[in-house]
């Protein structure tokens, strides 16, 4: 299997996706591929109102163990406040159902405005990832010792550029 030669079974639900480009990544190396708005007509997303669940046209089966797809925002339109209500959406390897975006407007404050997304729009990408499968064993006490320990969220600090002290004090 070549670097990009996972082979994934896609049903085209929207007849429209190969007139916008589907499937399409924005240049040679990127690691996402394009999704599609498959609207009948455009969306304004309020400022903090309830996800809307967009249809990408698509379905999908990866169907290889050891592989998932993450649904993710694209950069640009997540700087702007449209972000997937579910953060980041898991497609299973065994999943063959229709892949739809939960999109949502993060934008607060009273200059917030409506986020328009218009039929064939890219709002998200999808990436295909390898899945480590561990065997989970249950123990009363961890093997080794860690520097870290269990000091918890934080407990590292947040580091300091070179000739600066840090923010924390240590």
């Amino acid at each position: 299997m070549g670097e990009r030669g996972l082979p994934v079974e896609v049903k085209l639900l929207d007849p429209r996706l190969p007139g916008w480009g589907f499937p399409r990544r924005g240049s040679a190396l990127a690691a996402g591929l394009d999704l599609h708005a498959c609207l009948d007509e455009a969306v304004a997303l309020a400022p903090g109102a309830p996800p809307v669940l967009i249809s990408s046209g698509l379905a999908m089966r990866i169907g290889q163990p050891g592989w998932c797809a993450l649904v993710v925002p694209r950069s640009g339109l997540g700087h702007r406040g449209l972000v997937l209500g579910n953060t980041i959406g898991v497609i299973d390897a065994d999943y063959e159902g229709p892949v739809t975006l939960s999109c949502w407007n993060r934008n607060a404050g009273p200059d917030a405005e409506a986020i328009r997304i218009e039929p064939g729009d890219r709002i998200a990408q999808l990436l295909l990832v390898p899945v480590a499968c561990p065997d989970i064993r249950v123990v009363d006490t961890f093997e080794g010792a860690s520097a870290r320990g269990a000091g918890g969220f934080g407990s590292t600090g947040i580091g300091h550029a070179a000739g600066r002290p840090p923010l924390d004090g240590r």
